[in-house]
């Protein structure tokens, strides 16, 4: 009898491999058809319908006051979801700049601040702290190499109060509504125009 045995188990799993395979296939035609079932249709205010706002120049809160950086040192902090380097000089001015250096945008607030200007930590760019413009432009090693390909740009600043327990920043809060209004119709564009049009 050993032989009928084996046998049987394998009439068996032989059965629960095909049973196991059209399920498989009966359930991927279950799910096929109901991508193509009707389905209730759902108003959605998505950033697809975005429209362009006026700028709406507003303080509002960066950092709490607690969170200053020690003079000569900077911190960063988000303000109207523009992110914002908070800079203190030697004398304890504050000042507000944006947190991304150029070439290559790396956090301005790992910075040194030194005599009226904040170095970017990797390629030593000096900008200054009361306009953003360009001091020294790239003059690390690294900073040549890579300097010597892009023309010399500034960072934003921004008016800073302290206000109660926050350093507030004067941002225009409507920037991100707007660069995400111009970022879905790039991408739509980029697959056809974003009124649903082709070229």
């Amino acid at each position: 009898g050993t032989g009928g045995e084996s046998g049987n188990n394998s009439c068996s799993s032989h059965f629960i491999y095909n049973f196991k395979m059209k399920l498989a296939v009966i359930a991927t035609l279950a799910a096929g058809a109901s991508a193509f079932a009707p389905t209730a249709q759902v108003s959605r205010s998505t950033a697809l319908n975005a429209k362009k706002v006026g700028p709406k120049l507003q303080y509002v809160p960066c950092i709490s006051t607690d969170d200053l950086p020690a003079p000569g040192s900077a911190t960063s902090g988000v303000a109207g979801g523009l992110a914002i380097c908070i800079a203190v000089d030697e004398k304890g001015s504050v000042f507000a700049l944006g947190d991304k250096c150029p070439p290559v945008n790396q956090p301005l607030s790992f910075g040194k601040v030194v005599g009226g200007t904040i170095a970017d930590p990797v390629l030593g760019t000096q900008f200054d702290l009361k306009t953003g413009e360009v001091v020294s432009w790239c003059p690390s090693g690294l900073g040549k190499l890579i300097g010597g390909i892009f023309d010399p740009v500034g960072v934003p600043v921004y008016p800073v109060q302290a206000k109660g327990k926050s350093v507030n920043v004067q941002v225009d809060v409507n920037y991100k509504a707007n660069f995400e209004a111009d970022y879905w119709s790039g991408i739509l564009d980029a697959q056809g125009k974003s009124n649903g049009k082709y070229y």
